[in-house]
């Protein structure tokens, strides 16, 4: 019988829980992940060692591995020094270096927009770390040996710039003959043709992420794909334990925007993960004597992906919100290729979505208005019968009816558009398309914090302003204060978000105060023609 009270109540709690919410999410990753992340790095540079590496068994069950020897890892995680190199391989888009084991060393971003903070071109491997193309033979015996030879190439130096070019790299060793057929191609991508003499078995790794930019902010880890189209991610950390996977269509390393991925979807891979010491996934393809398939190291670009074949978009990871975030980018990037600027793209992209909820933000606006209005008459029937809650309820309901409140009306529109913001927070996120992107001239780079901090600042004025004329029913005073300290908090998170995010941001509260001025305006034209009648 105390409905009314309960659902009054539920609102009020609703309502705060969704922006503690909106704080919390912002909060836990700044404060919580970041730290989380940089322990793990500040480890692994302290100890100078990489992920514990292991040959996997060929099984198609969770299996523990044997472990390799000491010296193998230490050749295998070791700095390579420019002598190492055996080829190095040059495309329009990147040069790629192959070390005396035949693995890739190293490879570089050639485009423009891809340099670091020193303006220096991007290199996406450190140097201590498991690397792309590394082959383990199930033979100990033959994988110590391997270790130790330094395999031949036909040739040094590699043009693929202008069109396709072929390197092959051969070991040569006591019990096997191993043989890397390579065909590079001028974007950047390469087939890979590998095969053992005598039958050996072996294994080939897709190597540790990039390591460029695995921040606090995005997902990063390994995705496979498989055979019925279904997506299993692991994020770094998370593997406790040794699996294998069959029929693989491409298997992924990706950090948040630099990716390196193996890939055939006519011949189909058998996969091994193992966690190194830090518990990131490590993959091992089974080859068999023999196997062939094709890869790329860099950009999560959409077009380039999609270029290659369509099922690679789905190497860029959303998390969650993927169902929705997908469509949402490609929206923004239909926008983009008519406006020619990402910036102003976010915002008609903004604008648009908000005309699209509007109906719902609407019915929200009007009935905290309603709200607002009866307030006094809730509050004079809450004293008149604070003895008797089954009356107060019933008068309270009588009263919504009358007047066509919904108690619940102010929240559900804002709790019903969370997983729109966080599906757009994360295309936003992990959309390296944004990286060089200009906007107006003191944000130079959409994918990195506004230097001026203009933006988040704008934006916490934005919220203040928002939060100042949006009615508010709130009765406690702790409530209240709640509210006013958010613009605060939230501004200071986002001084270090990036500037397309805070744009989207900021640009949402603007229409949002223009919507919610204009249905002031509408209550007060109602209020003051109730009064001259």
């Amino acid at each position: 019988m105390n409905q009314v009270n309960n659902n009054n109540g539920m609102q009020k709690r609703m309502l705060i829980m969704t922006l503690v919410v909106f704080a919390f999410f912002i909060a836990y990753e700044f404060l919580v992940l970041k730290p989380q992340q940089e322990q793990r790095e500040a480890q692994a540079k302290a100890q100078q060692e990489l992920q514990a590496k292991q040959t996997p068994q060929e099984t198609t069950t969770v299996s523990s591995t044997p472990s390799m020897d000491k010296s193998i890892d230490l050749l295998s995680t070791k700095v390579v020094a420019d002598k190492e190199i055996a080829a190095v391989v040059e495309t329009a888009r990147n040069t790629i270096e192959i070390d005396k084991f035949g693995r890739i060393a190293q490879v570089t971003l050639k485009d423009d927009i891809y340099h670091d903070e020193d303006g220096n071109q991007i290199k996406l491997f450190e140097a201590n770390q498991l690397r792309p193309l590394e082959v383990r033979f199930a033979d100990a015996n033959i994988n110590n040996e391997a270790f130790q030879t330094p395999v031949l190439v036909s040739a040094q130096k590699v043009d693929a710039s202008n069109g396709t070019q072929q390197l092959v790299v051969k070991q040569e060793l006591e019990g096997t003959t191993l043989t890397k057929v390579f065909t590079f191609y001028a974007d950047g991508h390469y087939d890979l043709d590998v095969k053992a003499t005598n039958g050996q078995k072996f294994f080939i790794t897709n190597g540790y992420r990039p390591n460029v930019l695995a921040d606090m902010y995005a997902v990063h880890g390994l995705i496979l794909k498989k055979l019925d189209g279904t997506l299993e991610t692991i994020e770094d950390g998370d593997l406790d334990k040794s699996v294998n996977f069959n029929d693989i269509k491409f298997v992924s390393n990706f950090d948040r925007y630099y990716a390196t991925v193996i890939y055939n979807f006519e011949k189909l891979l058998n996969v091994s993960l193992m966690p190194d010491k830090n518990g990131d996934p490590q993959a091992f393809i089974h080859g068999n004597d023999g196997v062939s398939f094709s890869g790329f190291i860099g950009p999560k670009n959409h077009k380039d992906l999609i270029a290659l074949n369509e099922q690679l978009v789905d190497v860029i990871d959303y998390g969650w919100f993927t169902f929705l975030a997908k469509p949402m980018f490609i929206f923004l990037q239909y926008i983009q290729s008519y406006v020619g600027n990402w910036g102003w793209t976010i915002v008609i992209f903004t604008v648009l979505v908000k005309l699209i909820l509007y109906p719902l933000s609407y019915k929200g606006m009007v009935s905290m208005n309603k709200l607002k209005d009866l307030a006094p008459k809730m509050k004079e029937i809450q004293e008149k019968y604070k003895d008797d809650k089954q009356k107060q309820s019933m008068h309270m309901m009588e009263l919504y009816k009358k007047h066509g409140a919904n108690p619940m009306g102010g929240c559900l529109p804002l709790i019903l558009q969370i997983p729109i913001f966080f599906a757009i927070y994360r295309v936003l996120l992990n959309a390296i398309e944004l990286k060089g992107a200009e906007w107006i001239f003191w944000v130079q780079d959409l994918a990195e914090m506004d230097p001026y901090f203009v933006l988040p600042i704008l934006m916490g004025a934005s919220m203040y302003l928002q939060q100042k004329i949006t009615p508010n029913t709130l009765q406690d005073e702790t409530q209240r204060k709640i509210f006013q300290f958010l613009p605060v908090i939230f501004t200071f998170f986002f001084l270090w978000f990036p500037a397309g995010l805070t744009l989207y941001w900021f640009t949402n509260n603007v229409f949002t105060i223009a919507q919610q001025y204009s249905i002031n305006k509408m209550f007060e034209k109602k209020r003051e023609a109730v009064k001259k009648k």
